[in-house]
């Protein structure tokens, strides 16, 4: 169960949201993260919420037990490609991939992403208002950073992980490319400039790339360079997408994205060996 946030809680960061699938019953992330019940549907090609009514946030006094196990993904079982590493299943979407062993794998129910921080979220209508999510993640130490910052009087902890990776649907893409190109710039404005654009360097075009299983897609790489946001925890940071089809001949979005400029910061060639491993799962259930 992911207690943390993804890149983006020092100063005025946004916040992350973690959103889990409409069947789980989850703790609230931390204090400036949260929880709502709910489902990557929700949330088109390019990002932006589709819902019209607040959806509900979970209780933060109830839990859910995690299966007791290395790779929490229940019966899903499969031999990783890469020797040692994990493997992170979708069975929404029917993709697998691999993970180094140091990698954190999250339920597949749990969705991960970041808020506007232009929305006041004090509203409930405004609930589920979110700028990019993805489902069934793992991260990369979720505990990177720790800042306490003060907000409305307050001191909030935030927790900030230094990377993380996971697939979402892609809904209304025409394109591998534009699955690709229709989300990566919103993982570094979403996690680590927003509100601020001008500092994110970004793809124009996404190129063509095949997995070691033979997946055929496209992929396209957004940066930050010099991003205004301040606090402990503040840095830049960098994401790919990887747009593809799956076996039900549905547009599917792998992304990875992670702080940059910082010590431990996870090297290209690394990400790439991860993007190497995506790969076709059984049929999806869900289309």
């Amino acid at each position: 169960m992911w207690s943390g946030q993804p890149p983006g809680g020092g100063g005025n960061r946004a916040k992350a949201a973690a959103i889990a699938a409409a069947t789980t019953v989850v703790v609230a992330v931390g204090v400036t993260g949260f929880l709502l019940l709910g489902s990557d549907r929700d949330v088109n090609a390019n990002g932006g919420s589709r819902n019209t009514k607040a959806p509900a946030i979970a209780s933060k006094s109830t839990t859910a037990s995690a299966p007791a196990s290395d790779n929490p993904r229940g019966s899903e079982t499969e031999r990783p490609t890469v020797p040692g590493w994990k493997v992170v299943i979708n069975p929404k979407r029917g993709t697998a991939f691999d993970v180094p062993p140091d990698w954190d794998v999250k339920s597949p129910g749990l969705l991960i992403g970041f808020e506007d921080s232009k929305v006041d979220y004090s509203d409930p209508d405004n609930w589920g208002k979110v700028i990019i999510v993805m489902g069934a993640p793992a991260v990369l130490q979720e505990s990177w950073c720790v800042s306490n910052d003060m907000k409305n009087g307050r001191v909030k902890s935030t927790s900030t992980a230094l990377a993380a990776t996971g697939t979402k649907g892609a809904s209304g893409a025409r394109s591998t490319g534009d699955a690709a190109l229709g989300q990566v710039e919103r993982w570094v404005y979403g996690g680590y400039t927003q509100p601020d654009t001008k500092s994110i360097i970004h793809d124009k075009a996404a190129r063509p790339y095949t997995t070691k299983s033979g997946i055929k897609g496209s992929i396209a790489w957004a940066r930050s360079r010099n991003t205004p946001q301040k606090g402990k925890c503040a840095s830049d940071g960098k994401a790919i997408t990887f747009g593809f089809k799956n076996s039900a001949g549905d547009f599917v979005a792998w992304s990875l994205y992670g702080a940059t400029g910082v010590k431990n910061e996870l090297p290209d060639s690394t990400i790439m060996k991860i993007l190497g491993t995506v790969r076709l799962h059984g049929d999806p259930t869900e289309s």
